[in-house]
């Protein structure tokens, strides 16, 4: 019996995931635990096994898209059973055939092009199913099928369109069509090689909707954002576009932290601690003392409303090599130096994974967030907010600066503190006494080891 495989639902938040790639195809056979496409959500990636052996009989989607949770997506079972009953309304006709299916269905699939030879073409859809011998004659004439609008039924690329795309490219030397055929690449006749023939330097780097970049391929090369760097973008452009932000710096003594750090390091090396308490831990813990004293801060802006919290959850900006994730800790004032620490070493390493929670990435689990860009040497930094949230800290690298004590002016280790938050919700006074407390809980912190 076939049984269909749906896109899981990866967290409450979650409406819609992106297959990035499919891993098996129509035809293949699997095997339970084999891995049948990998997605992600905002920042989140999984890999989707079979829970069923058999063989692929459909795929309804093709890499990229966008897909609602519970949705399916493919169709496992035994060859030549049907599976027309799971087809979702809202996918496009992406179901591909085996070779053996397409020869058997050979009759109908002429009747079905020539059916459709007065049809007009439509948009160029990337990715969009393309008939077998529109395949094979595009693999043959060097033709990139995702520069075509199909004309066939459901927007399907079918021989004649083929046909038409390569008289319009004109001739293509060897070196051309072979580029042409791996995608990527547009051809405008006529070239520059004999009596037209188009090649391999003509050819410019094609882009959906970008077909025609000046200067493309001598000075610079164009890549298409990631999904993971879209949704960042569009993130940031939001919090700057609906908010009012302000930022203001002010640094902290910073030689109590630093003492405590090497206690920590002497601990842990004694077998007294099993974690590693890192300056960041130890500020992070002086931050949820200082939101607990200024709840106004740790908060949300609604616009004509404040969602002020009762309790700390902490988010913590984490660099991944996939984009910046900004996890967050659920109650983060009952945690201990030592469980805040291991917390937030667990949080950065499924970040770094693709594995963590996608409901603790939402802006709206975290009341506040610290991003630290100290190991970077950054001194002074303008971090935007993770809206709604009302504020975020940014964190610098500790540096010396003159300082009197006790009339004499020393050189002292100081943090550098970056303070940005929303001056719709939160005044410039505020902001500034929360700071201010900041630096205090930093100077005079005491944990215990």
């Amino acid at each position: 019996m076939a049984q269909v495989v749906i896109m899981p639902k990866q967290g409450q938040s979650v409406e819609s995931c992106i297959v990035t790639e499919f891993k098996k195809k129509v035809g293949d056979k699997v095997a339970v635990g084999d891995v049948l496409f990998s997605y992600e959500t905002d920042k989140a990636s999984f890999d989707e096994e079979a829970k069923v052996e058999g063989t692929v009989l459909a795929v309804f989607y093709v890499d990229n898209d966008e897909i609602p949770v519970l949705t399916n997506v493919m169709v496992i079972g035994n060859p030549g059973e049907s599976f027309a009953e799971f087809t979702p309304a809202q996918a496009a006709d992406a179901t591909q055939a085996p070779a053996a299916d397409a020869q058997a269905a050979s009759a109908p699939a002429v009747q079905a092009e020539a059916e459709s030879a007065q049809a007009p073409a439509g948009p160029v859809v990337a990715g969009a199913p393309v008939s077998p011998r529109a395949r094979a004659l595009a693999e043959k004439e060097g033709v990139c099928t995702a520069q075509i609008a199909g004309s066939g039924p459901h927007g399907r690329i079918i021989e004649r369109d083929v046909q038409a795309a390569a008289a319009a490219q004109g001739k293509l030397s060897g070196l051309a069509k072979a580029k042409m055929a791996e995608g990527g690449f547009a051809a405008t006749a006529p070239g520059t090689g004999l009596a037209g023939t188009v090649k391999a330097g003509d050819l410019k780097v094609w882009k959906a909707n970008h077909t025609d970049i000046a200067g493309e391929g001598s000075e610079f090369h164009i890549e298409k954002m990631s999904n993971m760097r879209k949704i960042i973008a569009k993130s940031m452009y939001n919090s700057l576009q609906n908010s009012a932000q302000l930022t203001h710096m002010l640094g902290a003594d910073a030689r109590k932290i630093q003492a405590l750090r090497k206690t920590a390091k002497k601990a842990l090396a004694e077998g007294k601690i099993d974690a590693n308490i890192t300056i960041n831990d130890l500020v992070c813990f002086a931050v949820i003392k200082a939101l607990q004293k200024f709840p106004s801060i740790n908060s949300h802006c609604l616009g004509d409303a404040m969602r002020i919290f009762d309790t700390v959850n902490l988010g913590c900006a984490v660099d991944t090599e996939r984009g910046l994730m900004v996890p967050a800790i659920k109650n983060a004032e009952e945690l201990s130096i030592i469980g805040l620490s291991k917390r937030l070493k667990t949080l950065a390493d499924d970040c770094k994974k693709g594995s963590c929670n996608p409901d603790l990435l939402s802006p709206e689990a975290a009341s506040f967030t610290v991003s630290n860009l100290g190991g970077f040497g950054v001194e002074w930094f303008t971090p935007v907010l993770n809206v709604p949230q009302s504020a975020i800290l940014g964190v610098g690298t500790i540096t010396l600066r003159p300082k009197d004590i006790g009339g004499c002016v020393a050189f002292v280790p100081y943090l550098g503190l970056s303070l940005t938050y929303d001056h719709r919700a939160i005044d410039g006074g505020e902001a500034t006494r929360f700071l201010k407390q900041v630096a205090t809980e930093i100077e005079t912190l005491e944990v215990e080891f």
